[in-house]
């Protein structure tokens, strides 16, 4: 942290602070995500964001992020419907609302019981030989396997793990990890994480980038329904949090979200129960030929391809955004990455606290708290952030889709929205923040079935005046449904008009 509070000492981070100069108010941030998708302006008249920060505890502003995001995913699906024929509705996202939303994987519970996320034993902070520090990722178990064997086949104990790391210096773990395919990062400043390469790649990063990759003709949207996405198929390949909040948000407002899972792959059934509300889901092995063509039936037939797995990875199996033009004109591919497309991590794996600390936010949180360990922010801000951001960037393309044609990418990074978060701002007295209380998130949630039990989870802050959101089916286990479609999409209802 040394580095840090050269670059940039407390008294001096607190005086731009009190002056003002890196915070935007929240109309003034979704405005300039509105105008970054290429929307009409006309329709931020039908918002309403009310509540003020801090709620959760950080001198970010995450709980700005947590209600804009959001705001702009509804704002998204509101415009949508009245495209179609719906007519105008407000609305509205309290901040405190969103706030609880951003952490719904901690409020989960089946049949009273708590369910919520849990971390394996040995993830987490160690301090290397070197003074610095790296943050392990280990909850899946090839990762946690890794490590260990990285470290000298050493026992799956955090006593075990500190005593192999003392003898390493930091960014030599960070680089071997990397090389083995694993995820660690070395806590940087936010001094040197811009320096970096992969920083300097990152800052030039929107939140969310809107590309057309083909020529397709115009694609109007169909007669309203009763849900602003009625009609719309996605299909879903994405786990832990940011991707599945995603598809989650998606079928909040009525689309068909047909997720995908391999059996092969490890899960976390905690936040399937959370993101799997209102999706059916379906497993396909696609090192199966097999398989691999019974997901390329499916794109070719889906308005949305949602995906979030390592870069490479999908369009390894024949599924890259070029490919599906090709196969399907006019559909809208959505990728999620940890480290953006650009720099020379761009094909590396990583998690939202992986992110946060190789981005200098939690050195610098640390700092703001005079604390000497880097310190995590309140929540999984940078893949909840991002979960809606990719949904706002899917619904923008699909109404560009209506206006311009084409086929059309969508991208969202993980490092991407950290640096967008970052230049919000920062919050001289949010690490004073009293957080939430029981009460208040109590008062968020809703019961409802699922495959898993009786489930309490949380409602979507984003409320519709006319359609409100909602999912009309439960959680359930991955692979209960079969991989086919219930409904006529979109693309295919134009198609035929």
């Amino acid at each position: 942290m040394a580095g840090e509070r050269a670059s940039l000492g407390l008294d001096r981070w607190a005086t731009r602070v009190k002056a003002g100069a890196m915070n935007p108010t929240p109309p003034d941030i979704l405005a300039a995500l509105w105008r970054q998708a290429a929307l009409e302006p006309a329709a931020l008249a039908q918002i309403n964001l009310n509540g003020a920060e801090p709620i959760q505890p950080s001198s970010f502003r995450v709980d700005a992020a947590a209600q804009t995001s959001m705001a702009a995913s509804g704002l998204a699906a509101a415009e949508i419907h009245r495209r179609r024929g719906g007519g105008a509705q407000g609305v509205t996202v309290a901040m405190r609302d969103a706030a609880i939303e951003f952490r719904s994987e901690h409020w989960l519970s089946i049949a009273g019981q708590p369910a919520g996320a849990r971390w394996d034993a040995i993830a987490g902070l160690y301090q290397c030989g070197d003074g610095r520090w790296v943050r392990l990722h280990t909850n899946f178990p090839h990762h946690r396997d890794g490590v260990l064997r990285l470290l000298g086949d050493v026992a799956h104990d955090r006593a075990a793990v500190a005593a192999a790391l003392s003898t390493w210096r930091a960014a030599e773990f960070e680089a071997a990890a990397a090389e083995a395919g694993l995820v660690v990062t070395m806590t940087r400043s936010l001094a040197e994480w811009d320096a970096s390469p992969q920083g300097q790649a990152a800052s030039s990063l929107p939140p969310v980038l809107i590309e057309k990759i083909g020529d397709a003709p115009r694609m109007p949207l169909p007669p309203a329904a009763e849900r602003p996405l009625s009609g719309l198929r996605v299909l879903d390949l994405t786990r832990v949090i940011a991707g599945p909040v995603a598809g989650r948000t998606l079928a909040a407002h009525g689309a068909d979200v047909l997720h995908i899972s391999a059996p092969h792959l490890p899960s976390f059934d905690e936040l399937v129960m959370d993101t799997g509300r209102g999706k059916r889901t379906a497993a396909l092995d696609l090192r199966a030929p097999g398989d691999q063509a019974r997901l390329r039936d499916l794109a070719a037939r889906a308005d949305i391809f949602l995906q979030g797995y390592r870069p490479g990875a999908i369009a390894g199996h024949g599924f890259a955004p070029e490919a599906l033009a090709a196969l399907n004109p006019g559909i809208i591919c959505v990728s999620l990455s940890a480290y953006g497309h650009l720099g020379p991590w761009a094909g590396r794996r990583g998690f939202d606290s992986l992110v946060q600390n190789a981005n200098g936010m939690n050195d610098a949180e640390a700092l703001a708290a005079r604390e000497d360990k880097p310190r995590a922010l309140p929540c999984q801000a940078l893949d909840h952030a991002s979960g809606y951001l990719l949904a706002f960037g899917a619904m923008a393309a699909l109404l560009r889709r209506a206006e311009e044609g084409g086929s059309w990418l969508v991208r969202v990074s993980l490092a991407g929205t950290g640096e967008w978060i970052k230049r919000l701002g920062r919050l001289e007295a949010g690490l004073a923040a009293p957080g939430l209380t029981p009460a208040e998130i109590d008062a968020a949630l809703e019961e409802s079935d699922s495959g898993f039990g009786v489930m309490r989870a949380t409602r979507h802050a984003a409320r519709l005046s006319a359609t409100p959101p909602r999912w009309d089916l439960p959680a359930m286990p991955l692979g209960s449904h079969a991989p086919e479609w219930r409904q006529t999409s979109l693309q295919t209802a134009q198609k035929q008009r």
